[in-house]
């Protein structure tokens, strides 16, 4: 496996939307294992394909509960909402509220192209929900309730 390079504000690719998958292949898997094993060098949770140059429709979520691969992730159901702190791998040392649904459904594919459909509460859909904005175009920042925090305003903050 390959660890590879993240991409970080202001690269293009990150605002662009990306592609569905249509090759269920060993070329794909590789690519999923390359892409968790980044996300997790790096300490994320989330990681979605244009984060590593590639605007195709894939992203990989893991909050501690065991990996799940979104290929071509479309959100089906959305009730409740909820605002928590996010960051993002791609832009590092920023943090912010952001308004996102509490429970989610979710058909997507796996890595073989079977399609599945998954329930998601709280954190988790918090997560997927950011990641599928990334096959959007789409980045926290712009969804951002009040300001964005440094790491340092943050630790401030909690000291208080």
């Amino acid at each position: 496996m390959a660890k590879l390079e993240i991409r970080t504000i202001p690269d293009p690719v990150l605002l662009q939307k990306c592609e569905k998958v249509s090759e269920f292949n060993s070329e794909l898997g590789q690519l999923l294992d390359d892409m968790y094993e980044t996300m997790l060098a790096a300490d994320g949770v989330g990681i979605a394909a244009p984060q590593v140059g590639l605007l195709k429709q894939i992203a990989i979520v893991d909050i501690g509960e065991g990996k799940i691969e979104l290929i071509n992730p479309v959100i089906i159901v959305k009730r409740g909402s909820q605002i928590n702190l996010e960051g993002c791998l791609s832009i590092p040392n920023q943090y912010g509220e952001v308004k996102r649904s509490f429970f989610i459904k979710v058909k997507y594919r796996d890595r073989h192209g079977k399609t599945l459909i998954l329930e998601a509460d709280d954190f988790l859909a918090q997560a997927i929900q950011h990641e599928i904005d990334h096959l959007h175009g789409i980045l926290f920042t712009t969804k951002v309730v009040d300001k964005i925090y440094t790491e340092e305003e943050l630790e401030r903050l909690d000291e208080q």
